[in-house]
């Protein structure tokens, strides 16, 4: 490790005023010498936030694989629509159309009530 009287009187004493062999740039006095344990530390540091990432990413795409998609379209359905058919035990159940996303269930929902209001409609021209 080495310095020079101006970069100590340009940086002072804690500032980058020190060259480490084998470096192209000036470091303070504590960086240029090193830390062991810290470096270690910033290691573990840096390997546990990578694992979490990875973590993250994968329970995601576990995520999106279990994501149900509609029969109709083949769309799969949103987050709402999916907490809305599964999360409540029964719920899918009481739902007109539990395999179908928001879109086709109201057109199915829309022809269902079509199709009974044409079934009574010749009951209301006889007048009944």
């Amino acid at each position: 490790m080495a310095t020079t009287l101006q970069q100590l009187r340009e940086h002072g004493p804690a500032g980058p005023a020190f060259w480490r062999f084998g470096r192209d740039h000036h470091q303070p006095l504590l960086d240029a010498i090193g830390n062991a344990r810290r470096d270690a530390y910033l290691a573990r540091r840096q390997a546990a936030r990578e694992e979490q990432r990875r973590r993250e990413e994968r329970e995601a795409a576990q995520r999106e694989a279990r994501r149900p998609v509609c029969r109709d379209c083949g769309q799969k359905f949103t987050d709402d629509r999916w907490e809305a058919v599964g999360s409540n035990p029964g719920w899918g159940n009481r739902q007109s159309h539990p395999h179908l996303c928001e879109n086709c269930q109201d057109r199915a929902v829309a022809a269902q009530a079509q199709a009974e209001a044409d079934e009574r409609a010749p009951y209301r021209r006889l007048g009944w």
